[in-house]
């Protein structure tokens, strides 16, 4: 059971386990296993070998589950890549496992087994295994408020709190609209990660601007606002009922003036690629949704490529299978190129444009149906491939033979990075650092 669905029962038997853990309240029921495992061996030679949920490898818990066994001297002698577990059962689970080996005791030579596309692995002799399973160094990515690299910030999305009284369906709207003509302008679209992926459509009440007169001449807005006021009133959150007192507000409110990008908080595992896009002014994003204002064509591009995607599959937390995109420990702490030079930068931006571009030409399909593996058109598979080159050779001019050979550069750079080996240098155009601030 992951942390965040335990009951009672399950916390208070795992709690024992993990209370020396720092943050241990992300681990989950894997997690104790090992930790339990490296408690029994210490200053022994025996080697532990487990087939695990590959949860403990990747997204929030490896910080805390690997700091702590690192402490305890211990480390990885062998592991698998993820690879899905095949059973015969009937309405067996969707389960993806890893299998790591290790000790209280270093050796030489480690061997990493590396899944490929054809569902062979490959083993490779290495010095070091990390703990996301890739050859490296032992460290862990945890949060980070800001980005270790020029690059700009990621906000969140707009959080009304209103229980639900600013926000309409389509049919929800135009009934509003027939009792209330005037509010229309007032009403604007409404897009979370689910509206945006599946083309839904969902409308909210903006009241920001209005005038208390223009307000007072429109009762069944008056009526909304005194719903939202009762409802916040009545919350058991203190920073909730402080905002009842202006009731025609949002929790937390931004909107973006000039075109922004944004990020699904929660996409399907299936994807190859998290559908990211542009947006124009006037839409309210939900919370559900990051936002990524003073986006360039050039952060598109990176951001929607291979190098981006495996670095949010290893760093990234999950809800159920989904991937959980994390602004903390996925975009904060992603390596951007080093010193892309201008040819590379605007190779990005012609391939990133063109990805665009094949988007567009099938304007009735949904980006569900867009990034469906199954689905996925053509062109846009290709539009793809050529920005994941595009992408790789900004940041060196080898090609990389696998996604785990990425992403071993991806973790070298990121530990330069973040060693403060870099200064400040003169941004180059559209405000891209050549070299990133550590």
């Amino acid at each position: 059971m992951g942390a965040k669905f335990q009951n009672d029962s399950q916390r208070k038997d795992l709690r024992p386990i993990i209370n020396k853990v720092d943050n241990g309240g992300l681990l989950d029921y894997v997690a104790g296993w090992f930790i339990n495992a490296a408690n029994y061996i210490q200053s022994t030679n025996i080697k532990v070998g487990f087939v695990s949920t590959n949860s403990i490898c990747q997204g929030e818990q490896v910080a805390p589950l690997w700091n702590y066994l690192f402490s305890k001297g211990i480390k990885i002698h062998f592991a698998y890549s993820t690879f899905p577990w095949e059973s015969e059962a009937r309405g067996k689970a969707a389960v993806h496992v890893i299998i790591v080996g290790f000790a209280d005791f270093d050796i030489s030579e480690k061997r990493l087994f590396i899944r490929e596309s054809n569902s062979n692995f490959q083993e490779i002799k290495v010095k070091n295994i990390s703990p996301y399973l890739v050859e490296g160094s032992d460290f862990t990515v945890g949060n980070r408020s800001k980005p270790i690299c020029n690059v700009p910030e990621i906000a969140t999305g707009n959080k009304p709190i209103d229980g639900g009284n600013y926000i309409f369906s389509e049919e929800e709207k135009n009934d509003f609209l027939k009792k209330e003509p005037n509010a229309s302008k007032y009403i604007l679209p409404f897009l979370g990660a689910d509206e945006f992926i599946n083309n839904k459509r969902r409308w909210i009440l903006f009241l920001k601007d209005i005038s208390p007169n223009e307000l007072k001449s429109m009762p069944e807005i008056i009526k909304r606002v005194e719903a939202v006021k009762k409802f916040r009133l009545h919350s058991s959150s203190l920073p909730t009922i402080k905002i009842a007192a202006i009731p025609t507000r949002f929790h937390t409110e931004n909107m973006p003036t000039s075109e922004f990008l944004v990020i699904p908080q929660v996409s399907s595992e299936r994807r190859q690629y998290i559908p990211i896009g542009f947006m124009k002014p006037g839409v309210v994003c939900s919370d559900k949704l990051r936002i990524l204002p003073n986006a360039t064509l050039f952060h598109f591009g990176i951001l929607v490529s291979k190098m981006h995607m495996g670095w949010m599959r290893l760093t990234t937390g999950r809800l159920k299978s989904d991937y959980q995109y994390s602004v903390l420990t996925v975009y904060n702490n992603f390596p951007w190129p080093e010193n892309p030079s201008e040819k590379g930068i605007k190779a990005v931006e012609v391939a990133a444009q063109k990805v665009l571009d094949a988007r567009a030409a099938f304007p009735t399909s949904s980006l569900a149906d867009l990034y469906d593996p199954l689905t996925m058109p053509p062109a846009l598979v290709k539009a793809h491939q050529d920005l994941d080159k595009a992408v790789d050779l900004c940041y060196r001019p080898q090609p990389f033979a696998s996604e785990a050979k990425r992403m071993e550069y991806l973790f070298q750079l990121y530990e330069q990075y973040t060693a403060g080996l870099f200064v400040k240098s003169k941004p180059t155009r559209k405000g891209v650092l050549r070299t990133p601030q550590p």
